[in-house]
């Protein structure tokens, strides 16, 4: 697998003109989130540093683990009331664009006049060209996982994704964009100061 550059799965989650994350998420609705007060960090899934180094692996870590914060968590090394994962894809993309240009459209037309016959008539044709132009992309996936620690079971999960910026600018600020978007839809708001 090509060793891909973290910043580019940060990317993933920036916005970049219009577009924004795409996120899903899912949780167990019979669990009491408001039972959790500590969390630990169980790290990065398998293969993942062969995608990100450790410096950007980092700056996604501290993102979640701020925005844990703000929904009034505190981070341990171990015994956490919940244990929280992360695991990066990127994947190569094709998308197909066709445009088609209309040239010379004529219509039907149909007149009275004097001649041998009587009448005539007549058809305008026209002709038309379609262009298919190819776009190979990086689509990137970033997935945090929420385990209570009792249980070993998943109680939260969320998928953000997107296509993946190779340029750019602020990896800190990413980091926080993509961690801010993806815990939005987290059982438990921010504390309002």
């Amino acid at each position: 697998m090509k060793k891909i550059n973290i910043l580019w799965v940060l990317a993933i989650l920036v916005v970049s003109g219009c577009s924004s994350v795409s996120v899903n998420s899912d949780y167990d609705k019979s669990v009491d989130f408001s039972k959790y007060k500590t969390l630990e960090f169980l790290g990065w899934a398998e293969e993942s540093n062969k995608i990100m180094n450790r410096f950007d692996q980092e700056r996604i870590e501290n993102a979640f683990g701020n925005e844990f914060m703000k929904r009034g968590f505190t981070g341990v090394e171990s015994g956490g009331d919940i244990a929280v994962s992360l695991f990066v894809v990127v994947d190569k993309k094709t998308s197909v664009t066709a445009y088609t240009n209309h040239m010379n459209a004529g219509g039907w037309g149909y007149g009275a006049g004097w001649g041998w016959y009587g009448g005539y008539g007549g058809v305008g044709m026209g002709t038309s060209t379609t262009s298919y132009s190819e776009n190979d992309y990086l689509e990137g996936t970033l997935v945090l996982g929420v385990y209570d620690t009792k249980t070993k079971k998943m109680v939260w999960q969320s998928v953000g994704q997107k296509t993946i910026d190779e340029n750019p600018r602020n990896p800190e600020k990413n980091a926080a964009y993509v961690a801010e978007k993806m815990m939005k839809p987290f059982p438990i708001e921010p504390i309002k100061e």
